[in-house]
């Protein structure tokens, strides 16, 4: 059972890295024009730079204003876990099999797989809730 004081300190860090990761999030679009070879798939697709972009900047936002309360706003967090995950995942088959886009493999694709494992490591659980 975690004490108090170790709980405090994971809490605590789960606000700081929502907030990193949060402002990673809303730097998706300037990822990829500085690196289009770790952010960018090709050839360029305008439209869905853009999309892509837009979903990440919302995500990021809502990390940032989680990093406030987390335990609050878990199934933010775990949805955050999973969607990187299966996101992630993907990218790293698709990488994998297509020779112009192995950079992924240095890019973007450890950056979510990354942001998964720290995130569900401090996650809040239901007992930080009560229940």
């Amino acid at each position: 059972m975690e004490s108090r004081m170790q709980a405090t300190t994971r809490t605590r860090a789960l606000q700081i890295v929502l907030v990193a990761f949060g402002g990673v999030a809303l730097l998706v679009y300037p990822l990829m024009r500085l690196w289009p070879a770790g952010f960018a798939w090709s050839p360029r697709q305008g439209a869905y730079e853009q999309m892509i972009a837009g979903l990440y900047a919302t995500l990021g936002v809502f990390l940032i204003r989680a990093a406030r309360e987390p335990a609050r706003h878990a199934s933010l967090i775990w949805f955050t876990v999973w969607s990187s995950v299966v996101h992630g995942g993907i990218m790293a088959v698709q990488a994998a099999v297509m020779p112009m886009e192995r950079m992924h493999l240095a890019g973007d694709v450890p950056l979510l797989l990354a942001a998964a494992a720290v995130l569900a490591v401090l996650a809040p659980r239901a007992a930080d809730a009560g229940g």
